[in-house]
């Protein structure tokens, strides 16, 4: 049985504790705010892209383009987007769980991220490259990561890339996804509604009519690698935003938990403070009536 001493000390402990993750909340909370406001301001961008390249794609008739070829997988890069520090729930746990779903042999790793990089060198996986990215991810980054992966691809070293990442839908609920970015088959807007389900405009889809110069075919092959580069570009927004969300919630959970806990050391030390001091009364009774006073 603990003694009033050990039981001091756990709650000091525990107090240390919940002192440290309501630090880390709080600090999480306001990079959050910043984050998701900056993945949010960048789907507007995203959904207009979609427009301008679904009528350009109307009007360039045959077109062709080596981020369009389509050829026989054998071998397929996978963007893995994780966050360098964990402290952030299950939201990691869940992106390698949908990473290990890949054949190792025919599955190549670029890795945005330290834990990604991480759980490859772990599970023995191939890993092409390694990024890192700021909390405030640039699009110097992110068109740094794009290049890299198009030039797999376009090089023949793979033959399609997947990215896997965690869409943010809400502050308490963000989704692990995954996505083709090439060969560029449809146009995806990461518009997440507050059912979580994105928004999918196809190619050839556009809502209104557009005039282009030089030529729909020109611009078109001029833009889709600027497509790539800012759909990554809004992965790693949609991937910070659901890491801070995700590391504030469980901050606070564990804020929450240690304040518990602390209440119920209190009481567990108060019943045995009064035990003791009970058990001393007897004593010092008993001692009494054994004298006969």
């Amino acid at each position: 049985m603990p003694s009033t001493r050990d039981i001091r000390r756990r709650i000091k402990s525990v107090k240390n504790t919940a002192q440290i993750t309501r630090a880390m909340q709080m600090v999480a909370s306001a990079k959050m705010r910043k984050a998701q406001l900056a993945a949010l301001a960048g789907r507007p961008y995203a959904v207009l892209m979609n427009e301008v390249l679904a009528a350009a794609s109307e009007g360039a008739g045959e077109f062709t383009h080596p981020l369009l070829e389509k050829r026989a997988v054998r071998k397929r890069a996978v963007l893995l987007i994780t966050s360098d520090k964990g402290l952030c729930g299950a939201l990691n746990t869940n992106l390698l769980r949908e990473a290990a779903k890949y054949t190792k042999d025919a599955t190549v790793f670029v890795c945005a991220g330290k834990k990604g990089a991480q759980w490859v060198s772990r599970a023995k996986r191939e890993l092409a490259a390694e990024f890192s990215y700021k909390d405030t991810p640039l699009f110097a980054e992110a068109r740094a990561i794009s290049k890299s992966v198009q030039q797999m691809f376009i090089d023949g070293t793979v033959d399609a890339v997947d990215v896997v990442f965690t869409n943010f839908i809400s502050t308490l609920n963000q989704k692990s996804e995954v996505r083709q970015l090439l060969p560029i088959q449809e146009i995806q807007a990461l518009e997440a509604g507050v059912d979580g389900e994105g928004q999918t405009r196809k190619l050839g889809e556009a809502s209104r009519e557009y005039l282009f110069e030089p030529g729909a075919a020109t611009v078109l092959g001029n833009l889709l690698p600027h497509y790539l580069n800012y759909q990554v570009y809004q992965f790693l927004q949609e991937a910070k935003a659901s890491e801070q969300s995700a590391r504030m919630v469980a901050m606070k959970n564990a804020t929450d938990n240690a304040k518990q806990i602390i209440k119920d050391l209190t009481l567990e030390y108060n019943k045995l403070r009064q035990a003791n001091i009970t058990k001393e009364l007897l004593e010092i009774t008993s001692a009494a009536m054994a004298m006969g006073t």
